[in-house]
């Protein structure tokens, strides 16, 4: 199998993904500008996130920033609503845009059947803090930190940010951090369970690859599964996720990466997963 890197045109030098090692590395290229999004940044996020996705030969998917950031959100100086055809916009017009972008960015982000993660060089606010929350797990560096920043320009959050901090932080340090806006460093945000792990700044990318690369090359039908049940468990009765724990476990067990799983076992080897 080859190791090398496969860059993917996303459409716009805004947006960067290659494929190494069926990780794909998608990664926000506007550093000048905290990799904020943008008129072509966040469509072409859209497209890389459905593409990659659906794609059979990536297993994992790693969001990252160029640069000494992650992503410092919407871009506050487009929030005026300068543009003429913004303007002549009805309200129901405007609402019926965000719920359409939002639902093909963090939903389909976190409707991914495949493990996803987002590293973090730096700073992750507001939207980009949404797309850091709708990863499956967070690996920042000890420079990092996150904001939700909405309570400082008068808006009050979007792109999923309350369920996702509510579900990973609880109802109360939710509202603090909606609340408040308050910068919260890494190792606090470790310590809130706000992202998983914290590296030094400079062993951020290759941490981040490294976990990429050992869910890539996992049990494919497993993961999903996993996910599956995962995604379940905050939202269904105990006695019908062991139903459906049963039935994936069971189907599961029919897989070649199963049969392979026991025979490494057997042969003390480390299990080399096709993803059938």
């Amino acid at each position: 199998m080859s190791h090398a890197e496969v860059m993917r045109e996303t459409g716009t030098d805004e947006l960067l993904c290659s494929v190494r090692e069926r990780v794909a590395t998608i990664t926000l290229n506007r550093p000048q500008a905290r990799n904020s999004l943008s008129d072509n940044l966040s469509p072409a996020l859209r497209t890389m996130i459905k593409v990659c996705g659906g794609d059979p030969s990536i297993g994992a998917i790693l969001i990252t920033g160029a640069g000494t950031a992650f992503c410092a959100g919407g871009d506050v100086k487009g929030m005026g609503d300068n543009n003429p055809a913004k303007q002549q916009r009805s309200l129901d017009e405007k609402i019926a845009d965000l719920k359409d972008r939002q639902r093909r960015l963090t939903g389909a982000l976190v409707a991914v059947r495949k493990p996803t993660i987002a590293a973090l060089p730096g700073p992750a606010a507001g939207a980009g803090l949404s797309i850091a929350l709708a990863c499956d797990m967070r690996i920042a560096a000890e420079s990092a930190f996150v904001s939700t920043g909405y309570m400082r320009v008068g808006l009050s959050g979007d792109y999923g940010i309350a369920w996702l901090l509510t579900r990973l932080v609880g109802t109360s340090r939710a509202r603090e951090l909606m609340f408040l806006s308050e910068k919260i460093d890494a190792r606090r945000c470790e310590a809130i369970g706000l992202v998983n792990r914290v590296v030094p700044d400079d062993k951020l990318r290759e941490e981040a690859f490294a976990m990429a690369k050992s869910l890539a090359e996992g049990p494919t039908v497993a993961l999903q599964f996993m996910k599956d049940n995962l995604d379940e468990a905050l939202e269904i009765d105990f006695n019908t996720a062991l139903d459906h724990e049963a039935e994936r476990l069971t189907r599961a067990a029919q897989t070649a990466d199963h049969k392979e799983a026991v025979r490494a076992f057997i042969e003390k080897r480390k299990p080399n997963f096709k993803g059938s």
